[in-house]
């Protein structure tokens, strides 16, 4: 079952989602976005090596999991998509991907139109969330990584109740305390759950947060163990709903550091598909 399709009942007893060009493909690092080359096969040149990424990634997944203790199938391998052709994710799903993570709408929508058939398929929203754009997100994205305050959280219970769904969101956190970064200061997190844990279509899964940049995975350490400190923290709150079973940190220069500190998906693109050509962290 979806994470956006549990029964109501379950939800509130706490049991709880550019013109065309041809198909040749430019270099690896090199290619340039085109969602509409859907019909296109691709490089297979091209298609090995994110192939290659991606069973390279997963035994990194396990080796890190392996150091700290943990079973390798409680991480999720999100494979970040923004400005990646449907040619190329397409690759990585025959590689065996099968949780995408879009961090636009716009962008998002013709390749959900193009991956319909693909059933097995979870998808992530993992960018910033404008209230105007909820109405669409939900009952399309099982999961959305990115509910920064209040106001969007209220926003999304609204619409899931019009359409009878519990919306699974993780709550992001502003870990660093950086202005000019969105999510929850600490201390504002835990003024805000009591309201939180009363909104019935909102299901509260755990949370989600993208450290400073450093200049090692090793320096984004502590920023790791802390938000799973708030995790813990949360968990001992006299809450009824909300549950902290997962938490989305890590991402493609750290995401090992970030499975070692508690993560339970990890959100991967560049070391999948190779330099962006838009600015933006995966």
């Amino acid at each position: 079952m979806s994470l956006i399709e549990w029964p109501l009942e379950s939800c509130r007893a706490g049991a709880l989602t550019r013109r065309r060009t041809s198909c040749t493909m430019t270099s690896f690092f090199e290619q340039s976005v085109d969602l509409h080359r859907v019909d296109c096969v691709g490089d297979r040149t091209d298609s090995s090596v994110i192939g290659e990424h991606v069973r390279a990634i997963w035994k990194r997944i396990q080796a890190a999991a392996a150091r700290a203790g943990r079973a390798s199938d409680t991480i999720q391998l999100i494979a970040a998509t923004k400005t990646v052709p449907v040619t190329r994710i397409q690759a990585a799903l025959d590689a065996g991907i099968t949780h995408l993570g879009e961090n636009r709408l716009q962008e998002a929508l013709p390749k959900l139109e193009a991956l319909a058939s693909r059933t097995e398929l979870v998808w992530h929203f993992i960018g910033q969330l404008q209230r105007r754009k909820v109405k669409t997100v939900i009952g399309r994205f099982q999961l959305i990584h990115s509910v920064d305050s209040v106001d969007l959280a209220e926003e999304i219970n609204g619409r899931a109740q019009e359409k009878g769904l519990c919306q699974a969101v993780l709550l992001e956190v502003n870990i660093g305390g950086e202005p000019s970064k969105a999510g929850f200061a600490v201390s504002e997190l835990f003024n805000v759950l009591d309201r939180l844990d009363r909104m019935p279509h909102l299901a509260v899964k755990g949370l989600m947060a993208i450290p400073p940049p450093t200049d090692t995975p090793e320096a984004a350490r502590p920023y790791f163990r802390a938000i799973r400190g708030v995790a813990d923290s949360v968990k001992d709150s006299a809450l009824h709903r909300i549950r902290m079973d997962r938490l989305s940190m890590g991402m493609s220069d750290d995401f090992e550091v970030a499975i070692e500190e508690g993560a339970t998906c990890v959100r991967i693109g560049t070391a999948i598909f190779g330099s962006r050509p838009t600015k933006g962290r995966e």
